[in-house]
């Protein structure tokens, strides 16, 4: 779990959205914060009145010298890392015949390796406190998908299996993980921070096309807010208990519902030929 006296959260993506909220909250607090982003100079506002408690530096998740170097900057000034906020990420819009390989893989490894990475360089000074809390910033798109955002999903699907196993690895050690899972939110993922591929084919302009449109449509007026949302996890943070999901926004609760009992309907509807999957047992 956190130490929650005066602990010290590193941040991935604090440019926009979660990230930038989360970053100020936590000043807010009172708490000590490593803010990064691969552009620091966005960031300079957030530090400005929070010398001392602060430390901004650059980092892009795809290179792991940067991600040692802030890793060691934030040990050498504030001797602990106590939260670690993986928020780094981004979408991209294409069918999947649509994707273009090498902006496939690029977010693949912002949002998946990058993750790894971030945690993986974390997790010893963790181990060593035998405390910690790792948020890993998934999506409802962990969970349920969408036209036109499968290779988005695919990375958040891949951070919610990555994360159950990295609770069960570390829970023994007094290090909880934090998987959130925002809906739509007013943030920066439907608009500038989008990518698209390049390629359109007219047979998918009523699924995958249609979506894009929606994407582009609602980019600004989703219900979800950012401030609230941050709040909510640093609600999350503060308990004795922390979920091992956090779904956040209307929206995202009642898509997760719809999944689960889709996902209930399918495996009872099939159940016996499920079950005579298995060798007939011995006693039949």
């Amino acid at each position: 779990m956190m130490n929650p006296d005066k602990p010290v959260w590193l941040i991935t993506g604090c440019s926009t959205g979660f990230g930038r909220e989360l970053a100020k909250l936590v000043l807010a607090r009172g708490w000590r914060a490593v803010v990064t982003a691969r552009d620091p100079s966005k960031l300079a506002d957030i530090a400005q009145g929070h010398e001392g408690r602060v430390l901004v530096l650059p980092l892009d998740v795809r290179r792991r010298t940067q991600i040692d170097e802030v890793v060691a900057q934030a040990r050498l000034k504030f001797g602990q890392i106590d939260v670690l906020v993986n928020n780094a990420g981004y979408g991209y819009l294409a069918a999947i015949e649509e994707g273009e390989d090498a902006d496939v893989r690029a977010m693949f490894e912002t949002n998946v390796f990058g993750l790894i990475e971030m945690t993986k360089a974390v997790l010893p000074v963790m181990r060593t406190q035998r405390s910690g809390l790792i948020v890993n910033v998934s999506s409802i798109g962990g969970l349920t998908s969408f036209a036109a955002t499968g290779y988005y999903h695919g990375t958040k699907y891949a951070v919610e299996g990555i994360s159950e196993s990295l609770a069960i690895e570390v829970k023994p050690l007094g290090i909880d993980v934090l998987i959130v899972e925002p809906g739509p939110f007013r943030t920066n993922w439907a608009g500038p921070s989008i990518k698209q591929s390049a390629t359109r084919i007219d047979d998918y302009a009523g699924t995958a096309g249609e979506r894009r449109k929606q994407t582009a449509a609602r980019s600004g007026t989703q219900a979800g807010d950012p401030v609230r949302g941050a709040q909510a996890i640093v609600d999350a943070a503060l308990s004795d208990a922390p979920p091992l999901r956090l779904l956040l926004g209307k929206a995202a609760l009642e898509l997760a519902r719809k999944k689960l009992d889709a996902m209930r309907a399918d495996f009872d509807r099939w159940e016996s030929t499920t079950l005579g999957a298995d060798f007939p047992s011995a006693t039949s």
